[in-house]
């Protein structure tokens, strides 16, 4: 089943798992959907976003496929919208008004490079996500992340301090990874 077929039925088992919590229903059958839909079997990384006139709601993912793509969606469907800990849990109200983002990650490439600039050569503005990791520290961006931070530099600032690092010295380079992502979003 191609992406685009498919685009509505995901988000539409997002917006039906977050109802079905907010209300206290269980109206999605798993069995039955995976029966109906067995391509959700298969194993897949996804990010669900939520936004509310814009403006970020709750982002919560996986970067590399460990369970089906019917647990991967539900589970980060429901821990965006009442386990992001940059927000209080998603009302009823305010589900009224959010829309839905659905990032489908492709397998992570390690990028080898010798220094800064080589690195800035290797990555795509607006399609690579980016993971960068250092010892314990990492932390991700979606390739969307460059619509709001579109210069090389502030971006990769941004992912430093997103990961609790200061920019770092020339000879503490950090693993990089990119992916790509293919995109359904709610209209």
């Amino acid at each position: 089943m191609e992406i685009e077929a498919i685009g509505k039925l995901l988000v539409d088992l997002v917006r039906v798992t977050i109802f079905d919590k907010l209300h206290d229903k269980h109206t999605l059958k798993k069995e039955e959907f995976l029966e109906k839909f067995p391509n959700f079997n298969k194993n897949a990384a996804t990010f669900v976003t939520l936004t509310i006139d814009g403006n970020l709601r709750g982002c919560i993912g996986s970067l590399v496929p460990h369970t089906s793509l019917y647990d991967d969606l539900t589970t980060n469907a429901l821990k965006a919208a009442f386990e992001d800990p940059r927000f209080p849990p998603l009302s009823k109200e305010e589900f009224e008004k959010v829309k839905v983002e659905i990032s489908l990650i492709s397998p992570i490439v390690e990028v080898k490079y010798k220094d800064f600039k080589d690195l800035k050569s290797k990555i795509e503005p607006n399609i690579h996500g980016v993971i960068l990791k250092l010892g314990s520290f990492q932390a991700t961006f979606l390739p969307q992340v460059w619509e709001e931070i579109p210069d090389f530099d502030m971006f990769m600032y941004h992912l430093y301090k997103k990961a609790g690092l200061e920019m770092i010295e020339e000879n503490q380079a950090p693993q990089i990874f990119t992916y790509t992502v293919e995109k359904i979003k709610e209209e």
